[in-house]
């Protein structure tokens, strides 16, 4: 089943757990909160209690004042996917990934809705769009695995019209239609909030937020009950090995070369939303500044830079860590886009350990 994403995560994107169907609409940091702000926040409350009218008109007040924002656009956009006008919540979320393409989350839910429709070469590239912005999102793959599902089930279907005799076809179109119907029925479901609509032909159907308290970005959402994902079914369904094996123990220090490859990556997607405080606090407080211009003369210069472009996408893909006595040296390909420039270099970041935290302490281009 395709998740449909409710809220829009701007510096952790790449760490959390988005797999729930509930109103995670996260409490954005933004500084004056004013009058109109407080439409919005309203309009979420009204929401989450599925109250679709009121939130609507809450939130349309809020875009009056601020057109371009993006939380009140995508809980527009939330708003008009449960109500059932899907050519509207389209045309919300197709806005956004024009405004803001460095957000995944939309082009998700426009794949969510596309794949309502049946159109899934609309979804498939809507997903690897959202893949390309950020190349660690979880949940894009898992959903554009479905999409190939529903893609390969329309291929075995039409190779069975045209030879009804060709046994692998069949064979095959039963074990992709078999998936879906282990995701929507093969286990006992979690009680739903609200029931969800039939799909033809074992489809999967557009899921259904249900309604659930904010919660603030900081922290991971808690995992609502859910329908096992078709992954799970699969194993299940499978046939144990003849003899079993015990899983080996984790190897020393995979917990900390996951921890420096978060602490990258979250340094990245800080950077991709234009998140400068963020940004900042990824760099140690002896960080070695290039040139050896002061501390502040620096932030400050790397505030204008980033503050500048419309939009920035930033990228990465790790080539190798070294961990050793707090410190950690990570080689990676930068990929950096913006509307100003376009850049693709190696980086290397030298990063030591404070508490429970790697900071960057050194930053220089070149392997």
């Amino acid at each position: 089943m395709l998740i449909l994403l409710n809220s829009i995560n701007y510096s952790t994107v790449l760490h959390r757990t988005l797999r729930t169907v509930a109103a995670l609409f996260a409490a954005f940091a933004f500084a004056a909160w004013s009058a109109p702000a407080d439409d919005l926040r309203e309009a979420q409350k009204l929401y989450n209690t599925g109250k679709l009218q009121p939130a609507l008109d809450k939130v349309d007040v809020f875009l009056k004042s601020a057109p371009k924002d993006p939380q009140g656009r995508f809980l527009r956009g939330l708003i008009l996917t449960e109500q059932k006008r899907t050519n509207d919540a389209i045309q919300m979320f197709t806005g956004l990934t024009e405004d803001y393409p460095e957000l995944p989350e939309p082009y998700n839910n426009l794949a969510v809705l596309y794949a309502s429709q049946g159109n899934f070469d609309k979804a498939r590239s809507a997903l690897e769009l959202a893949i390309h912005t950020h190349p660690s999102y979880a949940t894009a793959y898992e959903n554009l695995g479905d999409v190939y599902a529903q893609l390969a089930s329309r291929s075995y279907d039409k190779a069975l019209q045209l030879d009804k005799s060709n046994a692998s076809a069949q064979v095959k179109l039963s074990m992709v239609k078999n998936l879906f119907v282990a995701q929507k029925g093969g286990v006992p479901p979690p009680a739903p909030a609200k029931a969800e609509p039939a799909a033809p032909k074992a489809e999967p159907a557009l899921p259904r937020p249900e309604p659930a308290a904010p919660k603030a970005e900081a922290k991971a959402p808690e995992k609502a009950a859910e329908k096992p994902s078709a992954k799970t079914e699969l194993a299940k369904a499978s046939p144990a090995p003849p003899t079993a094996s015990v899983a080996p123990a984790a190897q020393p220090g995979a917990d900390e070369k996951a921890a420096v490859t978060a602490a990258v990556e979250n340094w990245a997607s800080a950077w991709s939303a234009k998140d400068v405080k963020g940004y900042l606090a990824a760099y140690a407080p002896d960080f070695e500044v290039p040139g050896g211009e002061s501390r502040a003369a620096w932030e400050k210069q790397r505030a204008e830079r980033i503050q500048k472009p419309k939009s920035i996408q930033v990228s990465v893909k790790i080539l190798s860590t070294k961990i050793g006595n707090g410190e950690a040296t990570v080689t990676f390909k930068q990929h950096y886009r913006s509307d100003q420039l376009k850049s693709d270099n190696t980086k290397t970041l030298k990063l030591e350990k404070s508490g429970e935290r790697w900071l960057i302490k050194q930053e220089r281009t070149g392997g």
